[in-house]
């Protein structure tokens, strides 16, 4: 899976966090690319029901760190303060409207954060620029040069990349994210799932949690009820961006039982 952020004037820069592939489909999902056997398989299997403990942990691993860290400190929760504004670049119509039900898909998972796509590069908070496969290297060099691109294709190898550019008070000002759009509905949707997701804040990727997609090991396709878990503790509004770890778990306990409550109605879950 991965994620970065560059640096900016009065802005410090976030991270990586390498990007990879998965599948499963439920309603949503059907929606976005039809019937993906490699998605549905995953969606049966998928699993539901986690304990405080599971779903904390996992929060805490992803939301600080960096897998891949240019600058700045990572031991604060980095997110958006206000509404999230998604532009795609691209020459490929089908691929546009893939991502466009994949951002409402992840606005309507997420209770407190408004995202939605639009039409205005100027207007946008985060820039999704669509390539083919042989331009990743270059693009990733536009945007963060020569010696840097070769840096992260050494470290990462990503088949995709997002990061996030943050304030002094650890609010993300801008995100971009790169796809490719010439490996089949599986990859692209895969990683716009994990790429758009980390370019919200969760960018640090961890192998010691089996049930996220924010592992190098896991392959989703889709927005897994673990990952909602994280990202709706995550846009609470008692999480603020700049928190250190010790402050965040003071708040997390309630936090935690207004989250399972609306994870549970959203994904009309049994338990």
């Amino acid at each position: 899976m991965s994620a970065m952020a560059l640096p900016s004037s009065g802005f410090r820069i976030a991270l990586l966090a390498l990007a990879t592939v998965a599948f499963a489909p439920d309603t949503a999902t059907i929606v976005v690319a039809g019937y993906l056997p490699a998605i549905a398989s995953r969606q049966r299997a998928e699993k539901k029901s986690f304990t405080d403990g599971e779903i904390v942990d996992g929060f805490l691993k992803t939301a600080f760190g960096a897998e891949y860290h240019l600058a700045g400190r990572v031991d604060r929760i980095r997110k958006f303060d206000g509404p999230v504004r998604v532009f795609a670049e691209s020459d490929r119509a089908d691929r546009k409207a893939q991502l466009a039900k994949v951002v409402a898909d992840i606005g309507k998972r997420v209770q407190h954060l408004d995202i939605a796509m639009i039409d205005s590069s100027e207007a946008a908070n985060v820039r999704v620029k669509l390539v083919r496969d042989r331009d990743l290297f270059r693009t990733i060099s536009s945007f963060y040069g020569a010696e840097k691109a070769r840096e992260i294709r050494t470290s990462l190898d990503p088949q995709c990349l997002s990061g996030f550019r943050k304030n002094d008070n650890f609010e993300i000002e801008h995100s971009d994210v790169i796809l490719t759009v010439d490996n089949g509905d599986f990859t692209f949707l895969d990683c716009a799932y994990e790429e758009l997701l980390q370019s919200l804040g969760p960018i640090n990727d961890t192998a010691s949690v089996p049930w996220t997609m924010f592992n190098d090991n896991v392959s989703m396709g889709y927005f897994d009820v673990y990952d909602q878990y994280i990202l709706n503790l995550l846009y609470d509004p008692r999480i603020k961006a700049g928190m250190t770890i010790h402050e965040v778990k003071a708040v997390l306990p309630d936090v935690l039982t207004d989250v399972r409550i609306w994870v549970k109605r959203v994904n009309e879950l049994k338990e």
